[in-house]
C-alpha cells in the first residue's frame, strides 16, 4: 500500500480507502461488512469513510459493529463521518444542516454509532447556504479543540466557498478545512482539475475522492446492457439507471468500450485502469472504493500496482478516447 499526506496536514492516508455508501446501503449485512473491511485493512487500507445520511445512520452502525468486533488498534486506522442532511428520513429543521446545534449533536451520534471516541475526519456534506460561514468554521474548530474531531473538511464545495472558509479562519484565528471530498473520475473532471487547480498549492488542499468508477460505468459491466443483479434494479437506484440510459451515459459507455483494449494491452481490466487513472493524479490524497463483494474489492486493490504502467504514452491514448480534458480558466 502507498500512503499519501492528506494535503498539507501531517496525516498519512492509504492511497486506496474504503467507503460504506455502496455496500452498506444495499446490504445491511454485518458479516459481509466485516469481511470487506478486514480485506481492506489487511491490504493496508487505513481510511474508512462514512456519513450520517448513508442508509439513515445504519451504515455507521454497521461499521461501528465491525470495529467493535475486530478490535483493531485505534491508532492504526482513520474513520470519518459527514454532516448535513441528518440521519432521519424526514429530518426536522434542527436535525439537518450545518448549524452549531446539528453539527454538535450529529458528531456525538456518529461517534456512538461508529463505536469511537473521536472522528479522525469530519466533513460538511455539501454547503449550507442558510448558515453563516463563521458559524460553520467556528463549530468545526471547537470540535477539534475539544478532541472530538482531528481534521475537518468539506464535500462538493466550490473553490469560492473553500476560500471563504479559509478567509474566515484567518480572520478569527480558527482552523480551516484540511480536505475536500469531490467526485472525480474519467468522466467528471472539471471541478477537480480546473476549479480547484490553484487550491492544491495555495491552501494545501487534501482530497478524498469518491465515485472513481462513475457509479460502475467504468467497470465495463454495462457495456452489453444492465445485468439482472445490478443495483440499478434495486428500489432507490432509479436515478442511476436514468444516468446510464441517457444520451450522455450512452456516449460514456461507448468510450468505455474503446478503453477496454487499452486495459487489455496492460494486462488488466477497466475497473483497475479507471482507479489507477485517478491515482496517477498527485493531487488525489486517497481514492474511496466501494464494493459489495470481497472478490470485487480484492480486484480493485490491485489498481495500485498499475499506476507505474500509466506512462505518458498510455495516458495520451486514454486522453484521445476520452476527449474531455477540461480547459484551464482564463483570467482577465
Amino acid at each position: 500500500m502507498e500512503y499519501r499526506r492528506l494535503g498539507k496536514s501531517g496525516l498519512k492516508v492509504s492511497a486506496l480507502s474504503f467507503g460504506s455508501w455502496v455496500t452498506f446501503k444495499a446490504q445491511a449485512d454485518v458479516d459481509l461488512a466485516e469481511k470487506l473491511m478486514v480485506t481492506a485493512y489487511d491490504a493496508g487500507v487505513n481510511f474508512f469513510d462514512n456519513a450520517e445520511i448513508y442508509a439513515h445512520g445504519e451504515s455507521e452502525r454497521i461499521m461501528g459493529e465491525v470495529l467493535k468486533r475486530v478490535q483493531w488498534p485505534r491508532d492504526s486506522y482513520t474513520v470519518s463521518s459527514k454532516v448535513m442532511w441528518g440521519c432521519r428520513p424526514n429530518a426536522g429543521p434542527t436535525q439537518r444542516g450545518l448549524s452549531r446545534k446539528h453539527v454538535y449533536e450529529a458528531c456525538h451520534q456518529a461517534m456512538a454509532r461508529l463505536n469511537v471516541d473521536y472522528l479522525d475526519l469530519y466533513f460538511c456534506h455539501r454547503p449550507d447556504p442558510e448558515v453563516p460561514m463563521e458559524e460553520v468554521v467556528r463549530t468545526m474548530t471547537e470540535l477539534i479543540w475539544q478532541g472530538k474531531v482531528f481534521y475537518w473538511g468539506t464535500s462538493e464545495w466550490s473553490a469560492q466557498q473553500l476560500m471563504e472558509a479559509h478567509s474566515v479562519a484567518r480572520q478569527y484565528n480558527l482552523i480551516p478545512p484540511t480536505m475536500e471530498q469531490p467526485q472525480y473520475n474519467m468522466f467528471h473532471r472539471y471541478r477537480f482539475e480546473v476549479e480547484y487547480g490553484r487550491l492544491y498549492d495555495t491552501i494545501g488542499l487534501g482530497t478524498t475522492i469518491w465515485s472513481p468508477l462513475a457509479s460502475g460505468l467504468l467497470t465495463g459491466k454495462y457495456n452489453d446492457g444492465i445485468p439482472e443483479d445490478s443495483r440499478m434494479n434495486l428500489a432507490g437506484y432509479e436515478w442511476l439507471r436514468r444516468i446510464v440510459e441517457s444520451e450522455e451515459g450512452q456516449k460514456n459507455l461507448q468510450a468505455v468500450k474503446e478503453l477496454v483494449p487499452i486495459a487489455e494491452e496492460l494486462g488488466t481490466n477497466m475497473a483497475r485502469l479507471a482507479i489507477a487513472w485517478c491515482l496517477k493524479n498527485t493531487n488525489v490524497s486517497t481514492v474511496i472504493m466501494g464494493a459489495s463483494k470481497v472478490s470485487q474489492l480484492e480486484d480493485n486493490l490491485q489498481a495500485l500496482d498499475l499506476v507505474d504502467q500509466l506512462t505518458d504514452d498510455v495516458m495520451e491514448k486514454i486522453e484521445a478516447v476520452l476527449d474531455n480534458k477540461p480547459q484551464p480558466m482564463e483570467f482577465q
